[in-house]
């Protein structure tokens, strides 16, 4: 896997829970 690919795999999976938690807060 090249480096690029996995640093926007992480970045997409950090969205992803930031969007998550701040969903959570506001339920």
């Amino acid at each position: 896997m090249e480096v690029y690919q996995a640093l926007s795999l992480m970045f997409m999976f950090g969205m992803f829970i930031i969007a998550l938690l701040t969903y959570l807060k506001k339920k």
